[in-house]
């Protein structure tokens, strides 16, 4: 019997009021990386009835195994990252007005911080980060980049007692809704994190779908070796938010690194700067897109990565692959996604994973 997936009344999961709503929460909890704590238990509520073992590892990571029906199946891994760019309190500068150093956690540009609104710790305490203002800097100051070392975060005073050593900070940025589009901070990766809760709630019989909700990813993809290694599975697909290179000046300009582009699909994987995605998994996942006439893209060859990059190293090696939906300005206060590619994301993958069987790995790379 064919596959619901390849009928031509295939209907996949929906994104509506629930989902929004769910992606606007991971968005505005802070989870910097090391501790993911507000997102996992986020995260924990919403799998709870959803798989047949949840479990939490030593790191972090959260564990959930939803099994399937059939005699025989595959065991496949899906991968999303729970944790954040962000900041780390080093040092309580001035305790009467509230004066912090830190440093970045993650890939952060320090150009544009200045004036920037955050969250500290888990109370959310909110601060601001400054640096000595124009005004009274000199003409060789204003031509050195600006440093981190150079900036403190202030909370005000009061609110120094708030914060201590160790805590993380976040960008203070509210979810909003822009037409078609979406604006949020942290949607790499809460985006893969509210995908893999629909596909929890939605997955195919013929596959025992593990879910690996991960840590650390965006300081080394730690959670996701570990997470790799206790599932051993058949094949992992990871769930992420890739850059778009698509703004109107950079139209003529000659595109070597990125190539994806808002509202044009999830972008596919073929190989970023930590994997050579499997060729199988690309072939099925181009195939599922264009049998169903799902909008996708190729992700251009290039520098980046994602969980695969820890992933397919575990065991005897694991087949991976990645599929992102398009942003821009990540790693930023604020992103900015078109739903429209979040819902076609959420449909490829699922209608991959509902075409799914063991003849895809017993074909030559």
């Amino acid at each position: 019997m064919a596959s619901p997936s390849t009928h031509a009344n295939y209907k996949p999961p929906q994104i509506g009021a629930r989902q929004l709503k769910l992606l606007e929460t991971l968005t505005l909890a802070c989870a910097v990386s090391g501790d993911e704590g507000e997102v996992r238990k986020i995260v924990l509520e919403q799998v709870k009835g959803l798989a047949n073992e949840v479990t939490v590892d030593h790191l972090g990571n959260v564990l959930a195994v939803r099994r399937g029906q059939a005699s025989s199946r595959l065991r496949v891994m899906l991968a999303a990252h729970m944790d954040e760019i962000g900041f780390m309190i080093t040092h309580n500068e001035d305790r009467e007005e509230g004066a912090f150093r830190f440093e970045a956690v993650g890939g952060i540009d320090p150009n544009i911080l200045l004036g920037k609104a955050v969250w500290i710790g888990r109370e959310h305490v909110p601060g601001v980060i400054g640096a000595k203002p124009i005004h009274l800097t000199s003409a060789d100051e204003r031509k050195r980049p600006v440093s981190i070392d150079s900036m403190r975060i202030d909370v005000g005073p009061g609110n120094s007692g708030k914060v201590k050593v160790g805590d993380r900070a976040v960008f203070a940025t509210p979810f909003t809704r822009l037409g078609g589009s979406l604006r949020a901070k942290a949607l790499d990766d809460r985006l893969g994190v509210a995908t893999l809760i629909e596909l929890l709630r939605n997955s195919p019989d013929q596959i025992d779908l593990l879910a690996a909700f991960t840590v650390q990813e965006e300081i080394g993809l730690r959670g996701a070796q570990v997470a790799a290694y206790a599932f051993d599975p058949d094949l992992a697909i990871v769930l992420d938010c890739t850059p778009a290179r698509d703004l109107p000046s950079w139209h003529g300009e000659e595109n070597e690194q990125y190539n994806t582009r808002l509202g044009q699909g999830p972008a596919i994987y073929v190989a970023d700067g930590a994997t050579i995605s499997d060729p199988r998994l690309v072939r099925h996942l181009v195939q599922t897109a264009e049998t169903l006439n799902i909008p996708y893209q190729l992700r251009q060859p290039g520098a980046g990565g994602t969980d695969a990059g820890a992933i397919h190293k575990q065991r005897r090696g694991i087949p991976s692959v990645s599929v992102s939906v398009p942003g821009r300005y990540l790693h930023t206060p604020a992103g900015l996604v078109r739903l429209a590619d979040w819902k076609n994301s959420l449909a490829l993958v699922h209608a991959a994973l509902s075409r799914l069987d063991a003849q895809i790995l017993a074909t030559e790379r």
